[in-house]
């Protein structure tokens, strides 16, 4: 069922398209233009998520689009920050590798954990984290159109955030690792 908070969501997939081709076009206007619709498609995961429970909007489809835009709103924008010349260079391709791993072992282990019928909420952590790697993002994609300070932050942020990262994902792992702990011998044997 389509809603408000549904078309939220899908509006973060299609803004990706947007976001990336603003970036490589490389002019200083479409820096900031892709800053913009970034910042722009993040802030529809709040929406959304006010949307769904204040008008009663929480579908099947919102559950499983919303984590699946925010990992790719982020991973396209990562990934399109870590090149030889880009601000997500040298060692700091280590901070987004950090980001994108956690995000693939949590998307894993929620699946697992579906499966087992046991919710892991979002804990608040969890929301810095995102918070940081968001503002981060948005100022790394100004890249050369704005002071190189900005940069400068936008690099210790999303250090700030890799280290959140490692923090939450190690508590997603060990609610995992519980729950495989009580976990009972299969004929079948997993995949």
């Amino acid at each position: 069922m389509l809603n408000t908070a549904n078309i939220l969501t899908l509006s973060r997939i299609v803004a990706i398209p947007l976001v990336v081709a603003c970036f490589w076009l490389d002019r200083g206007w479409s820096q900031w233009l892709s800053m913009i619709l970034f910042v722009l498609a993040a802030v529809t995961d709040w929406f959304d998520g006010y949307f769904a429970r204040r008008y009663h909007q929480i579908s099947r489809l919102g559950r499983f689009l919303d984590p699946i835009a925010d990992k790719l709103l982020v991973a396209a924008a990562l990934l399109m920050l870590v090149n030889k010349e880009g601000p997500l260079s040298g060692i700091h391709v280590l901070a987004a590798l950090i980001i994108l791993a956690r995000e693939i072992l949590v998307s894993g282990l929620r699946e697992f954990l579906a499966e087992l019928r046991v919710g892991v909420p979002v804990s608040q952590l969890a929301k810095w984290k995102t918070g940081a790697q968001m503002v981060a993002i948005a100022f790394l994609l100004l890249g050369d159109a704005v002071p190189p300070i900005i940069g400068e932050i936008g690099l210790a942020l999303i250090w700030i955030a890799a280290v959140l990262t490692l923090i939450t994902g190690y508590d997603y792992l060990r609610t995992g690792l519980r729950h495989m702990a009580e976990d009972k011998p299969t004929a079948g044997g997993g995949e």
